[in-house]
């Protein structure tokens, strides 16, 4: 049994900051291993909204056709449901080259990129494979390797550079002892699916209501619907019998009142404990963190996917010359990575902290009353203009400091 291993670079995590940054290293040339603790990568309810940035990078990749072919439904705007009517909130039709969101299961984009970097002979993806420590060097310190547990058992793996891509809950970064600053979230988020039906509404929406906010995007055969809770709020529903929650999303949305009785129990509704936070450092010596393992995201806009991949080949394009080169990265190359990503990655999380503070707070601290909220007056004169509904758009899924392939 191999008990040990050696790369140039090892990136654990394969998410999407983890499969893109590999699929460029391997694509570059570089020697990369990629660690994918679960045995594939069928989960549910993961970010499933491709935004334009990230339709961007794939046709630059020359995998757009092939990422077309995948089963997805294609959102050209965001509508809201009040109780008088339905308003555009977001229009994604004057971003070019691509004027639409792409709902697709992530397990598919996923199964994508490493098909693709699997392509490489440089490329290794090793799945049921979880680190869980870190290997430093006796003299310096410096992060040399990670220590994985596999089914045949411990495999240690050297490396010349580690890369954390392990998200939100990071073991690696616990074990650098690097700890996130908290910015804070008034929310949690309660995740389920409804089947759809041909006479359903066909767009994708939100629906505000006074105590709880729904987010329903259009799956072409089902719903997959978001529900907006109090932080900590979940353990007080769950005590209760599964008949309220059913009977408060069918007062939310009528037309889902035939078939709220699906979601047969508690169990069919996952949690997602929403955080929002970055580290002060991305990196000590050998060890550079990206993605949800750098700074959680809200899900407010859907950014993180796109987030994480615009990281990934930030990294790329600074790391494989670094990595192609004889010695080791210094910390000034990964530095530099953080230079570049802070800013944009700052200013998505302050807009969604302040959507947070001063509009999801405030409706779910009110009463909830089963009634929907009507759009105000002056919000609704703004959007009538298309650049009005363009700016959300532009902002989440554009968003700031665009990146774009560079990589050898």
């Amino acid at each position: 049994m191999q008990t040990s291993s050696n790369t140039r670079c090892c990136i654990v995590g394969g998410g999407p900051a983890g499969m893109m940054l590999g699929l460029l290293l391997a694509r570059a040339g570089v020697a990369v291993t990629v660690l994918e603790k679960h045995g594939d990568f069928l989960r549910d309810f993961r970010g499933d909204t491709v935004h334009p940035s990230t339709l961007d990078i794939l046709s630059e990749l020359g995998l757009k056709k092939r990422f077309d072919a995948l089963p997805q439904h294609r959102v050209t705007g965001i509508e809201g449901l009040f109780a008088d009517g339905i308003h555009a909130l977001g229009d994604f039709r004057g971003l070019k080259p691509f004027p639409y969101m792409a709902l697709v299961p992530q397990w598919d984009l996923l199964t994508l990129l490493a098909d693709e970097a699997e392509r490489y002979p440089n490329f290794t993806l090793r799945m049921r494979c979880e680190a869980t420590e870190l290997i430093r060097r006796e003299d310096t310190g410096r992060v040399a390797g990670v220590i994985t547990h596999t089914p045949e058992g411990p495999l240690h793996i050297g490396a010349d550079l580690v890369i954390g891509c392990d998200g939100r809950h990071s073991r690696l970064r616990n074990a650098a002892g690097l700890r996130p600053r908290d910015l804070g979230s008034p929310m949690d988020v309660l995740w389920f699916r409804l089947p759809r039906h041909a006479t359903d509404p066909d767009g994708t929406y939100g629906v505000p209501g006074r105590g709880t906010l729904l987010v329903l995007l259009n799956r072409t055969d089902y719903w997959q619907i978001a529900c907006v809770i109090p932080k900590g709020g979940a353990a007080q529903l769950r005590e209760r019998p599964i008949a309220e929650f059913q009977a408060r999303i069918a007062r939310r949305v009528d037309f889902l009142g035939d078939r709220v009785n699906s979601i047969a129990s508690w169990d069919d509704i996952k949690l997602l404990e929403v955080r929002v936070d970055r580290l002060p450092q991305w990196h000590c010596p050998g060890l550079l963190l990206i993605g949800d393992a750098a700074h959680a995201m809200s899900p407010i806009g859907g950014v993180g996917i796109n987030l994480a991949i615009q990281d990934a080949v930030a990294a790329a394009n600074l790391l494989a010359p670094v990595l192609l080169a004889p010695g080791l990265p210094d910390e000034a190359t990964l530095a530099a990575v953080q230079q570049r990503r802070l800013l944009p990655t700052k200013i998505i999380q302050a807009i969604q902290i302040f959507l947070q503070r001063r509009i999801i707070a405030r409706v779910l601290a009110a009463h909830d009353d089963g009634k929907l909220v009507a759009l105000p007056g002056a919000a609704r004169f703004l959007l009538r203009f298309r650049l009005i509904r363009s700016i959300p758009a532009r902002v989440f899924g554009v968003g700031f400091r665009r990146e774009h392939i560079d990589s050898p």
